[in-house]
């Protein structure tokens, strides 16, 4: 695998957009449920994150219900999901925020799980990856759907040096639930 130089261990931000989410009249944006493909799809995300061996020591979840849900979706596909920290700073953020949040990561969690939205989490994979592996890029430039997840990998001796450009776009996947 390429890795990007620096100091300090491997680490991993996996970056997971919530899952397809409903607009049900008269229930406020914070407040919207998952959509029957939504629920199919997260615990797909989970799976695919289990597969691929990316399974975080710490995630961060956005306060919005659909995120909320995605996360619960996809822990549920891992014999022992990690901490989960919950965080309104993460509803709707840009990318200052963004890395805000991601930086107060301690320094001992190497791979890191953002759960939140667009366009916040797209322009925050497109700041941090300084290069990427096959048509990644590229991939997130035309679209970073629902459910998508965007793998950055970045050497680093804490999480508040994560700087950007500094970190390599390894993997975009965008896992897809089966009929029921």
């Amino acid at each position: 695998m390429i890795e990007r130089a620096g100091p300090g261990p491997l680490r991993r931000l996996v970056v997971l957009r919530h899952a397809k989410s409903a607009r049900p009249e008269g229930v406020t944006d914070h407040e919207r449920p998952l959509a029957p493909r939504g629920l199919r799809d997260a615990p797909a995300a989970g799976r695919a994150l289990a597969e691929a061996d990316c399974l975080p020591g710490l995630a961060l979840c956005s306060t919005a219900v659909r995120a909320r849900r995605t996360w619960e979706l996809a822990a549920a596909q891992w014999g022992t999901p990690p901490p989960v920290r919950h965080d309104p700073r993460l509803y709707h953020a840009d990318v200052p925020r963004l890395l805000d949040v991601v930086r107060e990561t301690p320094a001992e969690v190497e791979t890191l799980l953002l759960i939140g939205h667009n366009p916040g989490l797209e322009d925050l994979v497109l700041t941090l990856a300084g290069d990427g592996l096959d048509d990644t890029l590229d991939r997130v430039r035309a679209k970073f759907p629902t459910s998508a997840i965007a793998v950055l990998s970045w050497r680093g001796a804490a999480w508040r040096d994560l700087a950007p450009g500094a970190a390599l776009l390894t993997s975009l996947t965008v896992p897809r639930g089966g009929r029921r």
